[in-house]
């Protein structure tokens, strides 16, 4: 947690601070750590509470609205409201027809509510209790009366609002909710801990390259900690474990993907398709599915998938309307059932394989360039933003793919440059960015450069690199001296030209104009960037290679060395065998 945040007044400041933000919808309870919805009491009508410890936002406040729950109760963090705070939030909420008292599985909310509750019966206010036991890694199957409630606390207090906003009794509310329980289940991984406000340092650690399957929300580490794994694999890992414990018959289910408050909506987007794609091939149609923070747990990074096997009772209570400061659900536009690219499934490729001389030399410089991932990111995270490796590799691995699928035959120009300009265009795509661009303009200009001519020689790639220069200077409003790309491309041009003159053959003129680039990309060290972010950061950079110029370096050594250990032959010979 930041410096904003105390131990001894945390509770008191973000409830204040929640209240006066959305004090439009919600009031503080009077002498109490709890919120009630300005639409309530409402005379006649069920009321919802739900309630637990704070570190959880948007779970429990921001639950509270119409649709949803009534009121919400809060404890210290992680820590169960006291009795008399859930008495009197439900005093305030009570609208004459019963209380639905909802919360996850912990021993200190059963206490404290049940004690409420008892208090509440004396007085003549009736009340249910649902507790939440959605957690599969915290109990057996067997006893799910003895798991945890975690992120799945969202779809029973839905449905339980729902119900109540449509005027059903007491006891129907309450069997709608336990409906929801006892068809919702959860599986979470967490990649760090979580840290209490005031404190320093995590409650857990996860080592680097591995992660904890099984998480709770109260700062616990997982039930057992693995290997890192790739969305795919986790994808895999969550959706399996959770399959064998949906209701048999199961057609519909509702999908919440939960960040715990650390991971990024983008990490989890990135995520959710293969989420998708295996609940699919299960047979089950995810339905409204939502990717987002509903129950978190402080700061800690993980996400966990929670899945509500539905019919028609339960869809058409998720389905309706509501209105909280922490959620409020899309309405579709229309019945459409998306269709996979709809859905954001990549376009089918043409995966023929042509291979060829572009391929095989832009596959060399994608392993030298990829084994400097790491330093390219450090040398860009100096007066940058450290992504510099992960996107020349990106890039060039678009690139390696799109060549491959273009071919190129060392004896035919055309070819080379047809692959080029596929090669540089897949290259900025996937690439993004400014370096994206400026390496995509380099290859492609390249590539137009030697279209027309019936040999390469270093005559001819001289010339074409000279104008691949000069559209790069000219794309990115930079010069030699400005610390970028260009302060190892233009001496490698100049290298060229110069050997070019000396009717140097191609393989010698490329390896030496290749260690001139080398030694220049090393000089840039020596310079202040003149362009791009870096440029304002006031020389901060001084001592530091500029990172492009250092990754371009690579890959003009690595195609070098290609062309000096025969691919040019080699593939002309396999290509076209009488050239």
């Amino acid at each position: 947690m930041t410096g904003l945040t105390d131990s001894a007044t945390f509770k008191d400041s973000w409830l204040d601070g929640f209240v006066a933000a959305y004090g439009r919808t919600v009031a503080r309870v009077p002498g109490a750590y709890g919120v009630v919805g300005r639409h309530a009491p409402r005379r006649g009508k069920v009321s919802v509470i739900i309630g637990g410890g704070c570190g959880h936002y948007p779970a429990f406040a921001g639950l509270v609205g119409p649709g949803l729950a009534d009121a919400a109760v809060i404890g210290d963090v992680f820590t169960s409201p006291s009795a008399e705070q859930v008495y009197r939030t439900a005093l305030a909420a009570d609208g004459g027809a019963g209380v639905l008292f909802s919360y996850g599985n912990y021993s200190g909310d059963v206490m404290h509510f049940g004690l409420a509750a008892r208090r509440l019966a004396a007085e003549g206010i009736d009340s249910r209790t649902v507790l939440v036991t959605d957690d599969i890694a915290s109990g057996s199957a067997d006893a799910p009366e003895v798991r945890r409630g975690v992120a799945g606390d969202f779809f029973v207090f839905k449905v339980a609002g729902a119900a109540a906003e449509r005027g059903e009794s007491l006891d129907s509310v309450a069997a709608l909710a336990r409906k929801a329980n006892d068809r919702t289940r959860t599986y979470g991984a967490a990649f760090g801990g979580c840290t209490l406000p005031g404190k320093s340092e995590p409650l857990f650690t996860v080592d680097p390259g591995r992660m904890e399957l099984g998480l709770g929300i109260h700062g616990e580490s997982g039930a057992r900690g693995v290997d890192a794994m790739s969305a795919e694999e986790l994808a895999a890992e969550l959706v399996d474990n959770l399959l064998t414990e949906l209701p048999a018959g199961t057609e519909r289910v509702a999908v919440l993907l939960n960040g715990l408050g650390r991971t990024k909506y983008e990490e989890m987007f990135a995520c959710y398709p293969a989420i998708e794609r295996r609940l699919r091939a299960a047979g089950l149609r995810p339905y409204r599915p939502e990717v987002g923070e509903f129950v978190t747990s402080l700061d800690m990074a993980g996400l966990s998938l929670s899945l509500l096997a539905l019919d028609d009772e339960l869809a058409e209570l998720y389905d309706a309307e509501c209105d909280t400061p922490g959620y409020r659900p899309l309405r579709p536009l229309t019945d459409h059932e998306p269709t996979p690219e709809e859905r954001g499934a990549a376009p089918a490729e043409d995966a023929t394989s042509r291979g060829g001389l572009v391929h095989e030399l832009l596959d060399r410089a994608l392993g030298d360039v990829a084994d400097a991932e790491d330093e390219l990111g450090r040398l860009d995270a100096v007066a940058g933003d450290g992504d510099h490796g992960q996107g020349i590799v990106r890039g060039l691995r678009a690139a390696v793919r799109a060549a491959d699928r273009a071919g190129s035959d060392a004896a035919d120009p055309r070819s080379i440059g047809d692959a080029l300009l596929a090669a540089g265009t897949a290259l900025a795509d996937a690439a993004g960015g400014a370096s994206g661009a400026l390496y995509g303009t380099l290859l492609s200009q390249t590539g137009a450069g030697l279209r027309e001519h019936a040999a390469v020689d270093t005559a001819v790639l001289s010339e074409a690199v000279r104008e691949a220069s000069r559209a790069v200077a000219e794309l990115g409003g930079s010069a030699k001296g400005d610390k970028t790309l260009l302060d190892a491309l233009e001496p490698f041009a100049d290298e060229l030209a110069e050997r070019s003159l000396a009717g140097t053959e191609l393989p010698t003129a490329l390896t030496a104009a290749a260690e001139v680039a080398t030694k220049a990309a090393l000089d840039t060290a020596r310079l202040t960037s003149a362009r791009g972010r870096a440029s304002r950061l006031g020389g901060h950079d001084q001592g530091t290679a500029d990172p492009g110029a250092t990754s371009l370096a690579l890959l003009l050594t690595a195609v070098a060395a290609g062309v000096s250990d025969g691919a040019c032959e080699r593939n002309r010979r396999k290509g076209n065998p009488e050239s």
